[in-house]
């Protein structure tokens, strides 16, 4: 039976301000990585393949879990994040919304520039919103098609989006669907009548002891 392993990467570049300075791990994010490749090999979990996307903190995160295969090793653009930061500069140059710098107020922040997004107001976005939908439509669906289970790593507002098209989110739930999601959490999904059921979501089995609740990370 196919079955897809959606892990977001470990924990980034917390106080950068641009996708490249972002996308690199912390100490912190290494770590949980390992944490999670030592859990997956404690429970026996092989997989028939193992994609990620082309983003430094996927690759870092991939081999840091270091999961057991028996196939090859994917990288795949379509599983790479939307541009946040990239997005966010358009929507402070075109409409004035500053992209803040603490939690609270980026969980404003994010409904906004996704509903700018999808509304085509932010000239000279990377891709469009259906772009995005479309290309994370079309990877799970190719994955979801091989035999076996795939382990994906890769990023928190692709996962939202695999919610989304899942459960049918419109935009408020989606974005605090994306806001919910864990460095390194492990979610799955199901093919069930050609359409793909969530079986978990946001796990952190290896950060569930008391040791190790510091690592629980967002951002």
């Amino acid at each position: 039976m196919s079955q897809i392993v959606l892990v977001r990467h470990g924990q980034a570049n917390t106080g950068a301000r641009d996708e490249i300075e972002y996308d690199r791990l912390s100490p912190l994010g290494h770590q949980q990585s390992g944490w999670l490749g030592d859990h997956l090999r404690q429970k026996g979990d092989v997989f028939a393949q193992i994609w990620t996307g082309t983003l430094r903190r996927h690759i870092e995160t991939a081999d840091g879990i270091a999961a057991e295969t028996t196939g090859e090793i994917a990288r795949d653009e379509r599983l790479n994040e939307l541009e946040y930061f990239t997005l966010s500069q358009l929507l402070a140059d075109q409409h004035g919304i500053i992209l803040p710098d603490n939690r609270e107020d980026f969980v404003r922040h994010m409904p906004c520039l996704f509903g700018h997004w999808r509304d085509g107001k932010l000239e000279g976005a990377p891709e469009s919103f259906a772009h995005f939908e479309n290309r994370v439509s079309d990877a799970l669906n190719e994955i979801s098609a091989l035999p076996g289970r795939s382990l994906v790593v890769t990023s928190g507002g692709l996962i939202g989006m695999a919610m989304r098209l899942t459960l049918g989110l419109e935009m408020p739930a989606f974005c605090n669907v994306c806001l919910s999601i864990q460095n390194t959490s492990v979610s799955s999904w199901l093919p069930l009548e050609g359409q793909l059921a969530l079986t978990q979501f946001n796990a952190l089995p290896h950060l569930d002891t008391p040791d190790r609740l510091f690592a629980q990370t967002h951002i």
